[in-house]
């Protein structure tokens, strides 16, 4: 029989339908990302996918906020960090997210995992946006598929990679934050890959649309790059992962030196989403080799007054 989720309030803190030792665990998860949160959650993960196994194999659903619940397995090391209540996941999409609820756009959410942004802002404190959460993995999708149930199937989800054009690639890896298509794979799970300009082709989106594009696809960027170019020339934002081991910030060279597109980043510094002419600012903003950091291509001429406007918001915050 499987056991119904444990139940966790991010607001309220409260932790509901947990034993004794899964409270316990949920304490040792949660001081375990406050602590590790200063050194960028380093060994965090290992930690916790070590304290995984002491564990009964059920999920957490937790509330992110009133109308969103995200669920995954219990002791996830790369979820768990979400117990942390004062920790906050990819600050920078977050910043723009928010900013951007009264926008009519649509989230394409591409290697979602297990659909934490679609579940996000497709809630009503986001703006009830639609959104396609696009994911490869045949261990991953089922639990795409469950976090778009719980919450009402409110966003579309679809099986397959993204890449340059349409084919088959092979899936592999051994996290499942981390599967991946790049490289020649002879092993892995056999997927089917779209571009993000098969959306178009499909009916799937419309040209005259505006669109957020969340591209973490694990090395792949450049290829769904190639693979959007009409999708690009409207009004979308790119928001890719730059890895911090990337010294030579590949996929941030790409946009400002092979596409149309403007490269902006966000600056802790300054609290504001810059715009980069000089790749050297990103030598200052990756201070941690293990972590990955967003930065964000566009070529609207809305979306960057839209940017314009939150450093100003960001600006008066300050004073």
């Amino acid at each position: 029989m499987v056991q119904p989720p444990i139940q966790f309030d991010r607001a309220s803190g409260a932790l509901e339908g947990a034993n004794l030792w899964e409270r316990t665990a949920a304490l040792a998860l949660s001081t375990g990302s406050k602590i590790s949160s200063r050194f960028s959650h380093m060994g965090y993960i290992a930690c916790a996918n070590l304290l995984r196994k002491t564990l009964p194999e059920r999920n957490i659903a937790i509330r992110l906020n009133e109308d969103a619940v995200f669920e995954f397995p219990y002791g996830d090391g790369y979820w768990s960090k979400l117990l942390n209540r004062s920790y906050n996941y990819e600050d920078e999409l977050e910043l723009l997210f928010r900013d951007s609820a009264d926008v009519d756009y649509t989230l394409i959410d591409c290697g979602a995992n297990y659909g934490y942004w679609s579940v996000l802002v497709s809630s009503k404190p986001f703006g009830s946006h639609k959104a396609i959460a696009i994911e490869p993995s045949g261990q991953n999708f089922p639990k795409l598929a469950n976090n778009a149930r719980v919450n009402g199937d409110r966003f579309e989800t679809m099986k397959c990679a993204i890449g340059a054009g349409r084919g088959t690639a092979k899936l592999s890896g051994t996290k499942h934050e981390a599967f991946s298509i790049a490289g020649d794979q002879t092993g892995g799970e056999d997927v089917p890959v779209i571009a993000l300009d098969n959306l178009l082709d499909d009916g799937k989106i419309a040209l005259n649309g505006k669109y957020l594009v969340k591209l973490d696809v694990e090395g792949v960027e450049i290829e769904a790059m190639k693979g959007g170019v009409r999708l690009m020339q409207g009004d979308s934002v790119l928001l890719c992962e730059e890895h911090g081991s990337d010294r030579k910030h590949t996929v941030s060279r790409y946009i400002l030196e092979q596409t149309p597109l403007e490269l902006i980043v966000y600056d802790p510094s300054s609290n504001r989403l810059e715009t980069v002419t000089e790749l050297s600012i990103l030598d200052r903003i990756k201070v941690s080799t293990h972590v990955g950091y967003n930065v964000f291509g566009t070529a609207s001429a809305f979306w960057q007054d839209r940017i314009n406007a939150l450093n100003a918001k960001a600006v008066r915050r300050v004073q």
